[in-house]
């Protein structure tokens, strides 16, 4: 009997499908906290919008919901057979969803799903891996050019193995890497060198210095009204008639001292360089709270950032209480139990702070908005202590029946107006996502700054679209009126509790501060500012770069040389000199081989810009403003090489 069964043993090893016999690996039951996604996170058997994965009106039981920008990877051993699956756009996208889906393995392209949109039924992926090591799988845009609602399944996804089961891993991310030098324990005054208000309303600006301390300050020529904190550096007070008030700010501690001038003009506006401070939208999102808001303000202080210039502090959506106060007045939720308290702490510190409506009855979020209540909420603002309204469309477009300018105006001025009558100044974002170019008559609405595009995400996508494609609008901006290409996606964000670092590359940081700074554009940082690395921090505090996006002139960069790859955009300074920022754009969804870091090394493209292609002539003083160094003088070109997605920023001062 034993023989018999020895014999059936060593015959079932021959036997067709009983040895190496193929098993299954659902994707679905990987880790999907190692997929990333252009908004949200991947939905386990359902939609990224956490509904029933549906496509073209048929529903699913298996599989992940994305959206795009996404990238995954998964290891293999060699002996994975196949991968197949059925694609498409889910139907929460609504008419709004285009992307493409592409699978590669080992830095090749092995499928592409063509074109997708919600008008299509599910496509079948079928791609043989047998030997194979990598597997990538990209979710990109489509024809729309942008990545909003890009909701996109993939269902049933499988793969068939013999040996190890295909596991999810971590997408190769490339190292930090600091470029601006410790600063000096010396005294340094930094950020603005003009600042504007009106005549008989609270003034308060805190000289930002860094050094070491404990510092002292002084201040000589102060107009009357104004009085200087020694120890902290905050001048506050009213400076009851206009003017143009020069005044000398000194700093000084034990190892030296430092002396700047600053400009107080009053009567002419407010915001004459561009609004420096946080958000609480891109971290916190409706999660928001006092508690939260405080520890960005005392971040500001431990960090020193606020020795660098940043000085608003702005609660987004989430702060309104479900009804107003029986006289029609708005009043906070739960999360913020004294709203006037928390204004005055942030002012304590020298600090401004700002606040979130919509014209509509409500919110984005779900919250009360300001319609029918402008001027009461404007009040109330002022008697709160606010410097700064943004004021986002939302529901507005769920009432407004008149498509035509007029249509588009008339909440923003019917707020502006009541703003302007405020017992205190209140800077004015209009945020209406660049609706009927409002950069063209945002200015004729007291507007201070306007939103230029839809919302940003810490995508290469998402903040390349918004960044490179402001060229235009340059015209429009100037002291107290900017383009707003929204807020900052460095550091870490999330929209909610749940945060994650930016899934922007170093070099795809550095561009998009970069190019910030020279867009003249607001400067308001999205993340957590209490889990700040020292990557993050440095991005933040280069004060030569900051000078570029606070330089008193105000002139956007222009585009002046666009040869696909390269990118060069030129900003006059009022020092006479240039910045120029030159940008490899090199690497994106047209090649999707290149969207999957395989390794953790970047790519680097070498460059050479010839003066005369950018309109200049003559020699020129070189100072790379990341690094902070002089790099000699410049007549004909300048080369080098630059990470894709990474820029050059240089200071090009005439040699006269």
């Amino acid at each position: 009997m034993k023989k018999i069964y020895l014999l059936l043993s060593l015959l079932m090893l021959f036997l067709p499908g009983c040895k190496n016999e193929i098993k299954k690996s659902w994707l679905s039951d990987g880790n999907l906290s190692l997929i990333e996604v252009g908004w949200g996170t991947p939905g386990k058997n359902v939609s990224v919008g956490n509904n029933k994965l549906t496509v073209n009106g048929k529903s699913y039981d298996n599989g992940v919901g994305l959206h795009s920008e996404c990238r995954m990877m998964l290891s293999l051993d060699g002996k994975v057979q196949r991968f197949h699956a059925l694609v498409g756009v889910d139907d929460e996208a609504g008419e709004n969803g285009s992307v493409e889906f592409v699978i590669m393995a080992d830095k090749k392209i092995l499928w592409r799903s063509g074109e997708m949109t919600n008008s299509d039924s599910v496509r079948v992926a079928d791609v043989n891996l047998r030997g194979r090591k990598i597997f990538a799988l990209v979710v990109t845009k489509g024809e729309n050019k942008n990545n909003y609602y890009d909701h996109a399944d993939v269902i049933n996804a499988c793969f068939e193995y013999k040996g190890k089961a295909p596991e999810l891993i971590p997408l190769s991310k490339e190292e930090k890497y600091i470029l601006t030098p410790t600063a000096p324990a010396a005294p340094h005054i930094n950020g603005a060198t003009v600042t504007g208000a009106s005549a008989g309303k609270p003034f308060i600006f805190r000289i930002p210095a860094a050094g070491e301390r404990p510092m002292r300050f002084l201040a000589k020529g102060l107009p009357e009204g104004l009085k200087l904190d020694g120890n902290t550096g905050v001048i506050s007070g009213v400076i009851a008639k206009n003017g143009e008030y020069r005044v000398e700010l000194n700093a000084e501690n034990n190892v030296g001292k430092d002396s700047r001038e600053l400009r107080i003009v009053i009567g002419k506006g407010l915001a004459l360089t561009p609004i420096m401070g946080w958000n609480s939208w891109n971290c916190w999102g409706l999660e928001v709270n006092e508690t939260r808001v405080k520890a960005a303000a005392d971040a500001f202080e431990s960090t020193g950032l606020a020795d660098h210039g940043w000085t608003y502090i702005n609660i987004d959506d989430g702060w309104e209480a479900p009804q107003r106060a029986s006289n029609g007045e708005i009043v906070t939720n739960n999360k913020f139990p004294d709203m006037k308290s928390l204004t005055d702490y942030v002012h304590s510190k020298g600090f401004k702070m700002g606040i979130y409506s919509s014209p509509g009855p409500k919110t984005c979020g779900g919250y009360l908005g300001s319609y029918r209540h402008e001027k009461q909420d404007a009040m109330s603002y002022a008697k709160w202590g606010i410097d700064y309204l943004k004021y986002d469309w939302c529901s507005y477009g769920d009432i407004n029946t008149d498509t035509t300018l007029d249509g588009f105006q008339k909440p923003y001025i019917v707020m502006g107006t009541a703003l302007q009558q405020c017992s205190r100044d209140i800077v004015y974002s209009l945020c209406q996502y660049g609706m009927a170019d409002v950069w063209k008559w945002g200015a004729k609405l007291n507007g201070n700054l306007w939103r230029t595009t839809g919302d940003i995400n810490d995508s290469w996508s998402s903040m390349s679209d918004i960044g490179f494609s402001q060229a235009p609008l340059s015209p429009y901006a100037g002291p107290g009126h900017w383009n707003d290409p929204d807020m900052l996606v460095v550091g870490k964000v999330g929209w909610s509790s749940d945060l994650h670092e930016s899934k922007l590359t170093p070099d795809e940081q550095y561009t998009h501060i970069s190019l910030w700074a020279m867009l003249s554009a607001p400067l308001l940082i999205g993340c957590n500012l209490t889990e700040l690395d020292e990557f993050t921090l440095n991005l933040l505090t280069n004060d030569e770069v900051i000078a570029v996006n606070q330089d008193s002139l105000g002139i956007q960069a222009s585009k002046v040389l666009d040869n696909g790859d390269l990118q060069v955009w030129s900003k006059p300074l009022a020092d006479g000199a240039l910045a120029i920022g030159i940008f490899n754009l090199s690497g994106s969804e047209e090649n999707p081989v290149e969207m999957i870091s395989w390794e953790s090394t970047p790519i680097c493209s070498l460059y050479t810009l010839k003066l005369k292609d950018i309109g200049l002539d003559g020699t020129y003083n070189m100072r790379d403003l990341w690094r902070q160094q002089d790099e000699g003088t410049v007549s004909n070109e300048i080369s080098g090489k630059i990470n894709k997605h990474g820029v050059k920023l240089i200071k090009l001062t005439p040699v006269r």
